[in-house]
């Protein structure tokens, strides 16, 4: 695949970004090229990017890290549950090991099922279009809703998708799916007919069976947005989702809750 994605600051963080593959293929360190590349490989978007995000296994992270620190980078973890960061003068890589909200966790199958492109003259990985759309269907903040990356990936890849698995990564969470192929169905007049047939009608069914089976109190909107629905876990006395299902510890939440720009 070629890549239409640019960086905002041209030939100095081209350097800077084939810097950070060649340290990680010379460390040994498996990973893919996600975020705004992966994305325009999928859909043929040009867009621009002022950083390079790096898919690992969380058990590659201290060799990724001391690979950067190597090669010049300023290396750190702010968020433990998710990412780490790498920075060469402006220059920002993020070391992604799982989502933001603690779900969409980097294991084999993001390797088993990779694309491969072609970035700055470099063979890469690049992460799958069904944990692209796994991990990006969450993101419902107010100042982020990736909603529209979800619906351009279905359009330009609804009908080679491994549906069965990407109906799988989602799980008991598989309304969030639902709810993005209805948006998708609104949003383009042709969305049926760029759909494999059976897909919706089966979402649907599987999605009120989940909801309908749902006993616990519990508020999982903090599954997609890490402010809006904190009123609804610390007033409304609902358990948090996060909390409930495990996906982040006590520890976690407060970390990514205290990270909220304006939160007193």
């Amino acid at each position: 695949m070629t890549c239409p994605a640019m960086l905002r600051s041209g030939e100095a963080h081209e350097l800077v970004c084939i810097r950070t593959m060649e340290a990680l293929d010379a460390a040994g360190v498996p990973f893919l090229v996600g975020g705004t590349f992966a994305f325009s490989c999928y859909t043929g978007e040009e867009r621009i990017t002022k950083d390079l995000d790096v898919m690992i296994r969380r058990s590659h992270l201290p060799q990724a890290l001391e690979a950067l620190a190597g090669a010049g980078f300023e290396t750190s973890q702010p968020y433990p549950h998710w990412l780490a960061k790498a920075t060469q003068g402006d220059f920002l890589v993020d070391l992604i090991f799982a989502s933001g909200n603690g779900v969409a966790g980097v294991d084999d199958a993001w390797f088993e099922h990779a694309g491969r492109a072609n970035l700055f003259g470099h063979e890469v990985l690049v992460s799958p279009p069904e944990e692209m759309i796994w991990s990006k269907a969450f993101v419902m903040e107010r100042e982020r809703y990736d909603g529209a990356d979800v619906a351009h990936l279905l359009w330009a890849r609804s009908q080679t998708l491994d549906w069965p698995r990407l109906e799988r990564r989602f799980g008991d969470l598989l309304p969030v799916l639902y709810a993005h192929v209805t948006q998708f169905l609104f949003i383009y007049s042709d969305g049926w007919q760029r759909l494999p047939s059976g897909v919706f009608e089966r979402l649907q069914a599987r999605s009120l069976e989940l909801l309908r089976s749902q006993e616990q109190k519990v508020c999982r909107g903090t599954l997609l947005s890490r402010e809006q629905y904190l009123h609804d876990v610390e007033r409304l006395g609902y358990q948090d989702g996060r909390r409930a299902l495990g996906v982040m510890s006590g520890q976690d939440v407060e970390i990514w809750t205290a990270a909220i720009e304006h939160r007193e």
